[in-house]
């Protein structure tokens, strides 16, 4: 009996397994993809997908729709990724907020960022900057500090909302050089960005990619980017570390994953096809332009950052004591 049993059962396996091989030998099978940004229109993530997508539909023969689901600082549209059926037509294009920063300042998560997604691969690191209304007098980091220094509680910042990597990056800034500063959180980057060109908040740090076009209309002024070398598509404007916080480097990536249980040959068939839009010389000038750098992963390295950067975060906002109010 115990001889038949363990028959049944490997036969059971062999086919569900065999089954999961012929699914992902076709896929997508010109299905439509449905690609998920938990982040709102116009945000860095949002624009880099919207120059790959294209390229990723034509190296994958079926059409890739976007959707984006803002709100709770991506924990709602990432909630719909994390449920979706794992066959690989429902996909997550992510900041890493929402993978390692956001689950450290929530305290009852719908969603593990390790459990609940398949990671399929970093698309692009992103770079950021200090921004700042256009009619206020600063030029640099330097005269931020100098203004949060003289009036506590007085300058406020925007940020995409609590546990949003604007929030982050500033709450790093204040507590770094020792500022009181008033948060004010809008609902996604976007948002946050025209609410210091309008002057409702004064100062914030954003994604280059969602501010490029304010700052190119002189809505915006940048005062700094928070990289490590001055950065070639913003001439003339200093790195922060070099212009009133010694050492001060932010970034962001843009992945994509899948919902966890997505077989692995249709894992690695997204691995390929996203490398392969990468090489396309054109959508990486697009990327160059907007402020992302295409760097493409596998999916065991992007799992790797993951796991780590959710310990390197978990103590950046311990010991700088931030929170989500």
């Amino acid at each position: 009996m115990k001889s038949i049993l363990r028959c049944c059962v490997l036969v059971c396996c062999t086919m569900v397994a065999s089954s999961a091989i012929a699914q992902s030998d076709d896929y997508p099978d010109h299905k439509t993809i449905s690609m998920i940004i938990p982040l709102a229109a116009g945000s860095a993530v949002d624009n880099a997908a919207r120059i790959i997508a294209p390229e990723l539909s034509k190296q994958l023969g079926s059409s890739i729709v976007i959707e984006n689901l803002p709100g709770a600082s991506g924990i709602i549209g990432a909630g719909r990724v994390a449920s979706a059926r794992p066959d690989g037509l429902t996909l997550g294009a992510f900041n890493d907020s929402i993978l390692t920063m956001v689950p450290n300042l929530q305290s009852n998560m719908p969603w593990d960022p390790i459990r609940d997604f398949a990671p399929v691969s970093l698309v692009a690191t992103l770079d950021w900057g200090l921004v700042a209304t256009p009619s206020l007098p600063y030029k640099n980091a330097a005269d931020v500090i100098a203004a949060a220094t003289a009036a506590p509680g007085k300058i406020n910042y925007a940020s995409g909302g609590n546990g949003s990597p604007q929030h982050i990056a500033m709450a790093l800034f204040a507590a770094r050089n020792h500022l009181n500063m008033l948060h004010v959180p809008y609902r996604g980057a976007t948002p946050a960005a025209v609410g210091i060109a309008s002057g409702d908040a004064q100062v914030g740090f954003s994604a280059l990619a969602t501010v490029k076009s304010l700052v190119d209309a002189k809505q915006l002024k940048l005062l700094g980017v928070s990289s490590q070398e001055p950065l070639a598509q913003t001439p003339g404007v200093p790195t922060i570390s070099a212009s009133g916080s010694p050492g001060f480097l932010f970034s962001s990536w843009f992945v994509i994953v899948a919902p966890h249980g997505t077989p692995p040959a249709i894992v690695e068939r997204l691995n390929q096809a996203i490398k392969a839009a990468l090489a396309n010389p054109d959508v990486r000038a697009k990327l160059i332009a907007q402020g992302a750098n295409p760097t493409g992963s596998s999916a065991a390295q992007l799992d790797k950052m993951t796991r780590e950067n959710l310990v390197v975060y978990k103590k950046l906002i311990h010991d700088n004591h931030i929170e989500t109010n």
